[in-house]
């Protein structure tokens, strides 16, 4: 609720129509819309600029996030990225010193790791269709992919810093390992592997499905890793196993310069792992037994390989006019670019640390001693699409930071509206979906700052500069390391394959599609 000692400062004519909509401040309806019986006063709109431009990511931390995305994406804008993971596993608890019995046989070495999906429909019998969620790229369009186990030990710990700090790997791995040069068997391979097709309503267990022990040149692993080494200390415990089995590589690669689709992984779910199921001298006839290796407790990360011919990123933040803004703002996640958005930005005549802009707002809203004459209803900024540039694939969420303190602005956190279920839905009070046209083309994003604004007008906050980010799931806001950079990004950013296009700040750009801070306020007449 709003503080009483914050109501009494306001003047006479504002007390009482601030009575009229005292309320929780994470509702965010337009305050004159509820009025009743209150003349004295006007609902107006005023704009005031800021200075956007572009910011260039450094390779991103993509270790341990409890989603990873796999395949190949082309951006119309960027390019080509290519998503492999390596991940460890380890047997699930009580997988430990396990006991074959007489002359095991494999039957079958299965791997699960689900896709995201969400309930479509529910029959009279409670039977659900799923559909699955995450697809990005053309759903119809394979890749290679390929399964290998590798020699390359992902270490809990980084040895640079004599072991106290947990190691971190970051996007750009494959090309500071390069893990094409520690593949040992090849488990799995699919020259056109299809993940999922538009047409295709798949069942809650839908993922990458398949048995590991059906090439030949998997023959007498899968045997040989575990049988020949029942007894062995090399299965007696996590830190032993992983050092022993070292992990699997799923390695994408591209059949064609515009061929493939991504996917979003869940192997944090519960069904996540393998199954190796298998009979002994003890079983019945049709009966198997089952040890079970999980992607749970083990590191994992994911590598991104760029469109080396694409410098647009680059380019823009080599280039970037940090005073008067950039024409185009290039949004894209992973080891992409990011907007830097600076409200009230431009000159400072008087010298005194504040800009002109921002003390023409503080003359506005304010009185000499410092009181609210106005009631700001809504501050806004709007981005929009620049559909010369862009050719769909836009990302349908955006999200906005504060640079300073690497956490969303406050009205994110005013925004109760929150979907685990179908998390493309929440926070829209905060960040509006992508507006689109009759063609489906995106017009514009919508974020929502009244409460950043109200902190920086009335209770001393500083204007802190912000940052405009891509995101796949908004309410993913754990944080990513960014390589030899203190600013970090969300793992959600970090794992967004789309990126977009904006109008931004710069006099080129149409003042109706130019970045700007719409403030609708009401004022005592």
């Amino acid at each position: 609720m709003k503080k009483l000692t914050q109501i009494i400062k306001l003047p006479a004519a504002l007390l009482l129509l601030a009575a009229a909509f005292i309320g929780c401040e994470k509702d965010y309806t337009a305050l004159d819309s509820n009025i009743q019986g209150i003349k004295n006063f006007e609902a107006l709109t005023e704009k005031y600029p800021a200075i956007a431009y572009n910011k260039k990511t450094t390779p991103v931390q993509t270790d341990n996030f409890s989603s990873n995305i796999l395949g190949v994406f082309n951006d119309p804008i960027y390019g080509q990225t290519t998503a492999s993971i390596v991940t460890q596993l380890i047997p699930q608890s009580g997988g430990f010193n396990p006991d074959f019995g007489d002359n095991p046989e494999i039957v079958s070495v299965k791997l699960n790791v689900p896709f995201y999906s969400s309930v479509i429909d529910t029959n009279d019998d409670g039977e659900s269709t799923y559909e699955v969620d995450s697809i990005f790229g053309n759903p119809a369009s394979p890749f290679k992919l390929s399964v290998y186990r590798t020699d390359y030990f992902l270490a809990d710990y980084d040895p640079n810093s004599e072991f106290s700090e947990n190691q971190v790997f970051y996007s750009n791995a494959n090309q500071t390992i390069n893990f094409n040069n520690h593949e040992l068997e090849l488990l799995f391979q699919d020259e056109t592997y299809i993940p999922y097709t538009e047409d295709t309503y798949l069942e809650e267990s839908a993922g990458l499905n398949f048995d590991l022990n059906l090439i030949e040149s998997s023959e007498g692993f899968w045997e040989a890793m575990f049988f020949d080494n029942q007894g062995n200390p090399a299965l007696s415990n996590p830190n032993n196993f992983k050092n022993f089995f070292r992990g699997l590589y799923f390695k994408a690669e591209a059949i064609g310069p515009n061929t493939g689709q991504a996917i979003m992984l869940n192997f944090s779910n519960r069904s996540a792992g393998i199954t190796i199921e298998y009979t002994n001298d003890s079983t019945e006839e049709d009966e198997t037994l089952e040890y079970k290796l999980a992607f749970t407790n083990v590191n994992r990360l994911n590598t991104f390989d760029n469109d080396p011919t694409s410098t647009i990123i680059e380019d823009a933040a080599n280039n970037a006019d940090m005073v008067n803004g950039d024409e185009t703002l290039y949004l894209k996640g992973g080891e992409g670019s990011y907007a830097v958005v600076d409200l009230f930005g431009g000159d400072d005549t008087d010298g005194n640390g504040l800009s002109d802009n921002y003390e023409d707002f503080q003359a506005a809203f304010l009185d000499q001693n410092g009181q609210p004459t106005r009631l700001i209803n809504e501050a806004s900024i709007s981005f929009y699409v620049n559909q010369n540039i862009v050719n769909g694939e836009e990302p349908n969420r955006v999200i906005l930071y504060d640079l300073k303190n690497m956490t969303p602005v406050v009205d994110y956190f005013y925004d109760s509206g929150v979907s685990t279920i179908n998390p493309h839905t929440s926070k829209s009070s905060f960040s509006k979906i992508l507006e689109r046209d009759e063609n489906n083309q995106g017009v514009k994003y919508k974020i929502n700052v009244t409460e950043h604004i109200n902190n920086i007008l009335l209770r001393d906050s500083t204007n802190v500069k912000l940052g405009l980010y891509v995101t796949t799931n908004i309410n993913e806001i754990n944080q990513a390391k960014l390589l030899n950079d203190e600013n970090v990004i969300s793992t959600a950013t970090a794992l967004s394959p789309r990126g977009t296009a904006l109008y931004g700040s710069s006099s080129n750009v149409p003042e109706e599609k130019r970045v700007q801070l719409e403030i609708n306020y009401t004022e005592p007449n």
